[in-house]
């Protein structure tokens, strides 16, 4: 099964994450199918880029997006509309 999720990357305590496309079944932090964006929680204000369009491609094509994901889909759309 193919998942959006996130993996993390960055150093000890400062975390950075980037939204990827990968198989469920391997670790978070093995080769990745496609990178859709990237999530900045230590920013002020947060960062959050998404290609949204893909996001939406991938999940037409089965993919299941992880609840934090999702939370950030909800948002990065909010942000915009404002």
């Amino acid at each position: 099964m193919v998942k959006i999720r996130l993996r993390r990357m960055g150093s000890r305590h400062r975390p950075f994450y980037r939204v990827v496309v990968s198989d469920s079944r391997k670790v978070p932090s093995s080769r990745v199918i496609e990178e859709l964006g990237h999530y900045d929680p230590r920013k002020d204000p947060v960062v959050i880029r998404l290609k949204t369009d893909r996001i939406d491609h991938w999940v037409s094509r089965g993919a299941q997006v992880t609840d934090t994901v999702r939370g950030l889909v909800r948002r990065a759309s909010a942000a915009a509309e404002s």
